[in-house]
């Protein structure tokens, strides 16, 4: 089973040299301290940063400089600072070739809710809402069930929803899953966790070829 270090490790494997990548809050932040150093890419957070590197090392810290979910990280030499239109018009004008964002119900069309518990106070949608409608490419780093054990891949979401069949690829502490217009396309299993473990958790159609390969993480 992958922690959430483990997740953004196999999500940097999607990441192809010349990328623009937009991070998400929570595990999709991790992802930029785990990109292979022989390629070039550039993170795009949308507060109005393009050139993101890992985070800082502890003591070596600047509130200043912070990504969307205000955590303090590096840049990269020749990166660059922009206002959020500036941001926004990357985004919705399809300038960013990889999206990673979190999520708390992935359903097996591709619908993503990620932004809202109901009863909860929340400040808004925010970005994800441009992210969703904008990207053609985009990956989810989530749990693959909830604290409760209840599964987070289902047959369609029961919270608000962000987007409407948008997302691509899935990468859970449990599997790597593709979705298609059959349901969950299982690629490869977490180490440790065997096709069955992934079945029980799974609450929406999961697809099971005859080889499912470990994750090299």
């Amino acid at each position: 089973m992958l922690d959430k270090n483990g997740i953004a490790k196999r999500i940097a494997q999607e990441v192809e040299d010349g990328y623009y990548v937009n991070l998400g809050i929570g595990i999709p932040t991790l992802v930029a301290n785990y990109v292979r150093d022989d390629i070039s890419v550039e993170f795009q957070s949308e507060n109005g940063i393009l050139g993101m590197g890992p985070f800082p090392v502890e003591g070596e810290e600047d509130a200043d400089l912070i990504n969307a979910g205000k955590q303090t990280i590096t840049a990269l030499p020749g990166a660059s600072f922009f206002d959020s239109a500036t941001s926004f018009a990357m985004i919705r004008g399809k300038h960013v070739d990889l999206t990673i964002l979190g999520a708390m119900e992935v359903a097996e069309n591709g619908d993503i809710a990620n932004w809202k518990i109901p009863g909860k106070m929340v400040k808004g949608m925010g970005g994800a809402m441009d992210l969703v409608a904008s990207a053609e490419n985009i990956i989810v780093a989530m749990m693959h069930t909830n604290r409760a054990g209840d599964s987070k891949l289902l047959k369609r979401c029961s919270l608000p929803l962000t987007g409407v069949g948008c997302v691509k690829k899935i990468v859970t502490n449990l599997a790597v899953l593709e979705v298609t217009e059959n349901g969950f396309l299982l690629l490869e299993r977490a180490p440790g966790i065997s096709v069955d473990e992934i079945k029980k958790a799974t609450e929406g159609q999961l697809i099971v070829p005859d080889l499912v390969k470990e994750m090299e993480v």
